[in-house]
């Protein structure tokens, strides 16, 4: 398959991107040693932390929402020990002018402890707008906080539930519903990328390694060095008596 990421737990790997591209376009390197500069030790100043939104790490807004210089005010986040939200669950909006309507989530950010439902929790905003032109006004959806603004929804009566992680008699992690004891399953859209909808349905191409391949492990660990290696490869023997050494 692909050396692709595939949709983990965290904003960067919903991309269907390399996880090497998406570090190198939201690196922000402050300062570096020269390369020239052999007599220096190596040094790299670069930005830590990022603040999360909407937009991807490797697209330009998000590179502009974390310029240099840029001061914002800190937020403070609610430690989440297990995700257990993702794309395609039917939840329940609790707060807003939405509270009570069920709907998708179609896309998640982890990182702010966010989810985006399809079609709720909307808001208008302008975009686009010049000195001599007005903009446009576009309709779309807010993040939802998964602490206290949402709720997962039993597929069983379609009414919202509190649920916990539990393991089924073969050993699998499912996520069950207190008020009704029935699974809530991963939806499989949770899976689905740019290149397939599911991973039984992807066709492998001629630049992909094949799933069946298997590479040999010809590495055997040995205690001995390099050189003991190739003496040993050439049948070269060593007579020469070895240094004292004292160790203390």
């Amino acid at each position: 398959m692909r050396i692709f990421n595939y949709f983990c737990s965290k904003l960067k790997d919903f991309s269907n991107l390399p996880l090497e591209y998406v570090e190198r376009a939201q690196r922000q390197i402050y300062w570096k040693t020269p390369k020239y500069r052999a007599n220096y030790l190596p040094r790299t100043i670069e930005r830590k932390k990022f603040r999360y939104t909407t937009n991807r790490p490797w697209t330009a807004q998000f590179k502009q929402q974390n310029m240099a210089g840029t001061h914002r005010k800190k937020v403070f986040i609610e430690p989440i020990q297990e995700w257990s939200y993702f794309r395609g669950d039917r939840v329940e909006v609790l707060v807003g002018k939405d509270a009570g309507k069920q709907g998708i989530i179609s896309q998640v950010i982890p990182e702010r402890n966010w989810v985006i439902v399809d079609g709720l929790n909307c808001h208008l905003r302008k975009v686009g707008a010049e000195k001599n032109y007005p903009g446009i006004t576009i309709k779309s959806e807010a993040p939802l906080l998964v602490t206290c603004q949402i709720s997962l929804v039993d597929p069983a009566d379609l009414q919202k539930t509190d649920f916990e992680w539990r393991y089924t008699e073969e050993g699998e992690k499912v996520r069950v519903s207190k008020r009704s004891g029935r699974i809530i399953p991963i939806p499989s859209s949770n899976e689905e990328t740019y290149d397939y909808k599911t991973k039984s349905a992807y066709v492998e191409r001629d630049k992909d390694t094949a799933s069946a391949t298997v590479s040999e492990i010809t590495f055997q660990p040995k205690l001995r060095t390099f050189e003991m290696d190739l003496m040993n490869e050439y049948n070269i023997e060593d007579n020469s008596t070895p240094k004292k050494t004292y160790w203390y």
